[in-house]
């Protein structure tokens, strides 16, 4: 989008930053139905093009940006040409030569078609990730695209063969586009693509960038923030400048007035440095402080910023222990959510990389409700709510947190209130982008864990409903339900998740809703597929009639060290030593034991 451009010299212009970065940035594979979603709203974009007498003649991935939320956007207009039909032609040469349609490449002149066999060969490399026509050099790579037979993988669908067979068509009259938009969206491979919602944007887009506020830098090449910004003086204009645009439009709005910009000044706007090609350095942005707490892969200390002298929160993380690259783009994605911990700043030293967040001033969440001496199913309901509706919408989004345990749930302020509550420390979480969505990387705090992570068959976001679970009946019962207190065994904590036994009764339990029993049973669920989701705690009718639960306090003792000791201890064990099962002979499992009492018994008849 070119909003305005100023009209004094150097000739600027002033155009819209697109933050979700190039389509080439991410260097994946995409998926057939990835790939639908993309040459759809790309199908869309040509036709406003086609529809104006514009034939774009330059589409290659780096033309193709993305926003904040993952629509695509074209971009560099620089070759295209105004008043070009399919019955008036163009001779220029110019593009890219591996995308450049047989008609542009031989110069007896190219219409709008050429841009849909632009468009193939993108389809083609974004299904295979190479290029149907690429020789050794320019002239090879032309060669092929005037003769070459066309190599067709075979591991795409019938419908994509299909698709791509009717665009290299190598007379632009019988290239499916040549008559229009509609060929395109008839075409089998889009069936289930609906185009009205996608034209409104209503569909959701596969992929969310990693993008966060408007001055964030981090889709920006280092190979450009790391250099000097300089002024660039235009050489005065020649008596026949004006020939320059001929066969452009240029509309220029000259009231900037209009806009009421308002500048950015240091002190409303923290700078946010690129991970990679940073121009600064921690030390001179923050002072440290205080350690806050200590991991096994990281520090988190408080920090203050030198400008603004704001307090934040820095966690630093060793990169010889842990790559933070998958951390800081979920915070990057998700961290404007509101009970999201928000990313600040990141910077990276070589050794150390420091993300720089929110200062949590009003401490743990499982910290305030243990020092409640009362605490009611009103206020468990509400907390309950605003954390699942906060993992509910991660789930929708593909990711998991998979640490869910207290100390990374915690309030914003002092004020205890529900809409502070954030969560915190994505260390170990993950973005899903398997068919099945399962993980296969165990990792786990032992009160929080799933049975499943346990029998190491892979675990998807029923873990974390798990360990909301767990949370969820500690806030009601006062205790912990697997771990009984500091002296607890890490062996006797996990054989007691394995079983998947907790007591309902007796204690706090008796003065207990039977909703909250109902939904906490689902929550704990041995089976994970049998578990609740995010989005079915949040339509239980302990949750949906919240109002109308007691607001009367049960008093309970005060063994807050006991369950902070025992997950404590608990979560230290795991951390030094994974536990391992003990081998023993086959001839000492219980299934040889039965075989063997078995063929005594028949030997004996």
């Amino acid at each position: 989008m070119l909003p305005f451009a100023p009209q004094d010299e150097p000739w600027d212009r002033e155009m819209e930053v697109f933050s979700g970065g190039g389509a080439s940035s991410g260097e994946v594979l995409f998926t057939e139905e990835d790939v639908k979603f993309y040459l759809a709203e790309l199908a869309l974009a040509l036709d406003h093009l086609h529809q104006l007498g514009i034939v774009y003649r330059d589409l290659k991935p780096e033309n193709i940006l993305l926003d904040e939320i993952g629509h695509i956007k074209l971009t560099d207009f620089g070759l295209s040409k105004e008043s070009v039909d399919q019955e008036k032609k163009a001779y220029s040469f110019c593009g890219t030569v591996e995308y450049m349609a047989p008609e542009v490449v031989n110069r007896r002149g190219h219409s709008q078609s050429a841009d849909w066999w632009s468009y193939g060969v993108l389809m083609f490399e974004m299904l295979t990730g190479t290029l149907p026509f690429q020789g050794k050099d320019r002239n090879e790579t032309m060669n092929m695209i005037l003769k070459a037979k066309l190599g067709m993988p075979q591991f795409l669908s019938a419908e994509a063969q299909s698709l791509l067979r009717m665009l290299f068509k190598r007379n632009p009259a019988n290239r499916l586009g040549s008559e229009g938009v509609e060929e395109i969206k008839r075409h089998l491979f889009f069936a289930n693509i609906d185009w009205d919602k996608l034209y409104k944007r209503e569909v959701q887009p596969p992929f969310k960038p990693a993008s966060g506020k408007p001055d964030d830098t981090f889709c920006f090449d280092p190979e450009f923030t790391a250099k000097t910004p300089k002024d660039s003086p235009g050489l005065p204009a020649s008596a026949n400048a004006h020939q320059l645009f001929k066969g452009f439009s240029f509309v220029a709005t000259s009231i900037a007035e209009e806009y009421k910009i308002t500048p950015i000044t240091s002190a409303n706007v923290l700078p946010i440095v690129q991970i990679n090609g940073n121009a600064a350095q921690f030390g001179e942005v923050y002072e440290l402080k205080e350690d806050i707490g200590v991991g096994s892969y990281s520090v988190c200390k408080r920090c203050i910023h030198a400008t603004t002298n704001m307090e934040f929160a820095v966690k630093i993380i060793d990169k010889s222990k842990r790559d933070p690259s998958e951390e800081i783009e979920i915070l990057m994605r998700y961290g404007q959510h509101p009970n999201i911990i928000t990313l600040k700043d990141v910077f990276d030293d070589g050794r150390y990389v420091y993300l720089v967040t929110d200062l949590m001033k009003g401490g743990e969440l499982l910290d305030r409700i243990l020092k409640q001496k009362c605490f009611s199913e009103r206020e468990a309901s509400d907390i309950l709510y605003v954390i699942s509706k906060t993992v509910d919408y991660l789930h929708c989004q593909g990711v998991v947190h998979r640490d869910l345990k207290p100390s990374n749930i915690l309030y914003m302020d002092e004020s205890a209130s529900a809409d502070s509550i954030r969560i915190c420390d994505f260390g170990f979480a993950k973005q899903l982008r398997g068919e099945n969505g399962l993980l296969l990387t165990p990792c786990y705090t032992a009160n929080f864990v799933a049975p499943e992570v346990l029998m190491q068959q892979g675990y998807d976001a029923a873990c974390d409903i798990w360990s909301l679970g767990v949370l969820f009946y500690t806030m009601l019962a006062g205790y912990t339900p697997f771990a009984n207190g500091p002296n607890d065994t890490p062996e006797e904590i996990l054989l007691r998740i394995g079983n998947g036994k907790f007591s309902l009764s007796g204690g706090n339990w008796d003065n207990i809703s039977d909703g909250a029993k109902d939904l906490l049973s689902h929550m704990l669920h041995m089976d994970p597929h049998q578990r609740y989701t995010a989005e079915q705690i949040l339509k239980h009718s302990w949750i949906t009639h919240r109002d109308q639960l007691p607001n009367d306090q049960p008093k309970r003792n005060d063994v807050s060290h006991v369950v902070k000791g025992a997950m404590v201890a608990t979560y230290s064990a795991l951390t030094h030593k994974t536990f391992q099962p003990v081998l023993e002979p086959v001839a000492a499992s219980s299934l040889a034991q039965r075989r063997s009492m078995k063929k005594r018994t028949s030997t004996g008849l």
